[in-house]
Formats: C-alpha cells, structure tokens, sequence
C-alpha cells in the first residue's frame, strides 16, 4: 500500500499521515495515536527511504563502543533494540580500540559531518566532559547515560550512585564493621566520584576515619576484585565488609575469600551493585549475594524512548531523570566477627 492509498483509506491528508508517521511536534497526539493505529490494522509500512528523504533524517542512533566498554554494554544495547524495534530505527555502534578522548571526538565530528545518525548516546560522562561540548557545538542530538558538571544543556539519565553507595556502606557499619573496602570504577568518571562521595559521607556520619588504602579503581573485572580484596583481606586489621561496584567485581570477593579460607555472610560481608543480568543473578550466588539494584537493560530502553522524545521536539533540558536505588538484603550482609583478625 503506497501512503497515497492509506492517507484515502483513513480519511487524511498524506503530508498529514507522513508527518504523524514521522514523528513531527506539530501533529497532536490524537491523530498521531489514530494514524499508528490505523497502520498496524492495514499492515502499513512507509517506505523507510522516502521517509529518510522527506524528513532529513538518517533513521540511526549513534553509540561509540570503546575498549573500556564491559560487559554491561550488551545488556544496555538490548535494552535499546527492544525499544527501537518497531520504530524503524537503526542503531549504529561504532568501535573503538583504544579509549582515547581526541579520538573520539574526531569520531563524533564524522558522524556529525557524514549525517549517518540523528543522535548519539554517551556513556561512563566525566564531571567536565569535552564531548557534552563538541556536540552541542555540531548541533547533533544526543543523550548522557549518567551525569555531567558542564555548563551546557543537555539531556540525561542517571542512577543514585551516591545514594546506593551511602546506603550500604551505612548497613554495614550499623553492623559493626569498621573496615570496610570499597571496589570502584576508573577513576575520573562522575559515577565513581558520586559512589566514592557515598562512602565517605556514610563513614563521616559513623565518625569513622577515610582510609584510602580500603579503596581500589579499575573496570569491572573478576580479576581486579580478586586482587584487591587478598591485599585488603591481608592488611592487619583486615578488611571485614566489601562494597562492590558490579557483580563481576564481587566475584573476584568471592574467589579472594576462597583462597584465604574466609566463609561470606560469617567471617567477612559483600554487598554489591547488582544491574540483574539474565546469566548472573544475585539470588543463585552462594550464598545468595545481597545488592543494590538497578536494571542496565531498563536504562537502554529509557533512553531509547527518551532519545525518541528528543528527536520529536523534547527540549534536552527538560529531560533529567535520577532513578532511586533499592537495596536489597541477603545473606552476604552479617554481622561483624566477634573475633576479628588482629
């Protein structure tokens, strides 16, 4: 069916059923939602390159994938894809083999220049991010997953990682523990600073001094956390609770413990972030692994829709989202020793 035919069908003018298809501000809603309607009941489908050509829009999503992106990615990507699907909308990664900041700026001005994206999505933002500030300055669309200090309106979504820090942190000290280490992202980012202004602030309100040899940044590995936690676990006094920043990181908890013939939830406490991946669930660790959660896949999919909002007329500056963080209690969350290693 050609738009011609479907615009007589259901009554409309074809620039009217083209822009509400298109995604255009000016349509109201009723049409655009009586228009969407109409063509799944006819099966209609524009025609993607005569919308590309009419509406100046390439039909993409930009997202930079660098060699410090982990394993979270392809959880946030399909959170995307779900949400982009019937949009006919594509997503263009773009990979990169080193993370070098001048690189990916020259990135973004190709992509700026070659008109192959509508909007890109940013990841792991700096407190002063030179990229918020080169886009703004090409006019490209895009959309911050976290939170960034620059003085330049932009859209975001971001989690309390403050908030989700501070909050185990305190649990553990209500337990008893004092030396309680804490496994960060890299540092510089303004996710790790938020977490690390947590720790602090809840060792602040329990009097207890900041040590920084209890605090370690790197990536999210299995290995980084298993490193870190032997030095903290061979330290005297020795570390007693463990703050993670991801799953992967309590893994490497896990298999530290292990090694030194430590028992989790009796002789030392982990609590962990957990973002509910499908293939290493919390719940099935053992023992089950107590979290602050927060779902990467659910973030994909809002920023996705937020993106969308953006590309039909939504001021970035209206789009500020902080997500809460629930913590969530199981058995790795014990109780001090009474016999704590000298």
């Amino acid at each position: 069916m050609k738009l011609r035919d479907f615009a007589r069908e259901i009554g409309l003018s074809p620039t009217t059923v083209s822009r509400a298809l298109s995604g255009y501000p000016e349509v109201n809603e009723a049409t655009r939602t009586r228009v969407m309607e109409e063509a799944a009941r006819l099966g209609y489908r524009p025609n993607i390159n005569a919308v590309r050509l009419a509406t100046g829009r390439a039909g993409a999503i930009g997202v930079v994938m660098t060699k410090a992106s982990d394993y979270q990615f392809s959880e946030f990507m399909s959170g995307m894809a779900e949400r982009l699907s019937g949009e006919d909308i594509d997503i263009l990664i773009t990979p990169m083999t080193e993370h070098d900041t001048s690189d990916e700026l020259q990135l973004y001005r190709r992509l700026a220049e070659s008109r192959r994206v509508d909007a890109v999505v940013i990841h792991s933002p700096r407190p002063r991010d030179p990229r918020i500030a080169l886009l703004h300055q090409l006019k490209l669309p895009f959309i911050v997953h976290g939170r960034s200090e620059i003085d330049v309106p932009h859209a975001w979504l971001d989690i309390d990682n403050e908030g989700a820090v501070r909050r185990s942190t305190e649990h553990l000290l209500d337990l008893g523990h004092r030396r309680i280490a804490l496994l960060n992202g890299r540092e510089g980012l303004t996710f790790t600073l938020h977490r690390l202004a947590g720790y602090k602030a809840a060792l602040a309100q329990h009097g207890i001094d900041f040590d920084p040899k209890l605090v370690t940044h790197g990536d999210f590995t299995d290995e980084i956390g298993f490193r870190f936690a032997c030095s903290a676990l061979d330290e005297r006094p020795r570390a007693t609770a463990f703050v993670a920043g991801s799953m992967m990181t309590a893994l490497g908890v896990y298999r530290a413990a292990r090694s030194k013939n430590l028992v989790i939830g009796q002789d030392i406490s982990v609590i962990a972030h957990d973002d509910v991946f499908p293939y290493l669930t919390a719940e099935n660790m053992v023992p089950a692994l107590s979290t602050t959660r927060s779902s990467i896949r659910a973030a994909g999919t809002r920023i996705a829709d937020l993106a969308l909002e953006m590309l039909a007329g939504r001021e970035p500056s209206d789009i500020r989202e902080l997500w809460p963080i629930e913590l969530i209690l199981r058995e790795t969350s014990c109780p001090v020793p009474k016999e704590k290693a000298e």
